[in-house]
């Protein structure tokens, strides 16, 4: 008999009890509409910046690349990253906004579905994706480049429900 007021201990989802790694097996689940979103940035000097916000650098405009790169790793994520389920995703939808206060680009992914499992990994994919190529397209003339904040901002769907990062707007 278990104590309802008595906390469960969290387990790892993709370790069995012998601690051998495999996928979940999600199969019973109910789908349902799951949202996950993520940010990221990437700080790099004034002029680097300057450059990006007159449309290129010695590779064309990163901004752009770096937005396609994004909606295709998001929907590779599951060939990246061993023990992900393939999911049919529903929307991705990436923003990259010039912030001059960094220097740099901040890097936001929305990503949708429905199925029985959640898109975090896709949302976190696409951002990290999305600043590497910013960073390859640029680096010719900024190799100090910094790549930092990667991190969950919110999920919501299965039976896990909402969840925000602490100090998240609404």
């Amino acid at each position: 008999m278990t104590d309802p007021d008595r906390e469960v201990e969290p387990r790892l989802t993709h370790v069995d009890d012998a601690g051998r790694p495999g996928m979940v097996d999600v199969g019973e689940k109910e789908r349902t509409r799951r949202t996950a979103v993520a940010e990221g940035l990437i700080s790099m000097e004034a002029n680097t910046l300057r450059m990006l916000e007159e449309g290129g650098g010695p590779k064309g405009d990163p901004l752009v690349v770096a937005r396609i790169a994004a909606i295709q790793a998001a929907k590779r994520t599951s060939e990246l990253i061993p023990l992900c389920h393939p999911l049919a995703l529903s929307h991705v939808q990436v923003d990259l906004e010039i912030d001059r206060a960094i220097p740099g680009v901040r890097a936001t992914a929305t990503v949708r579905v429905n199925d029985r499992t959640g898109v975090e990994m896709e949302a976190l994919t696409a951002v990290s994706i999305a600043l590497l190529t910013i960073y390859d397209m640029l680096k010719a003339v900024d190799r100090g480049m910094r790549i930092e904040g990667i991190r969950l901002l919110s999920k919501s769907g299965g039976r896990s429900g909402e969840w925000k990062a602490p100090g998240t707007r609404s």
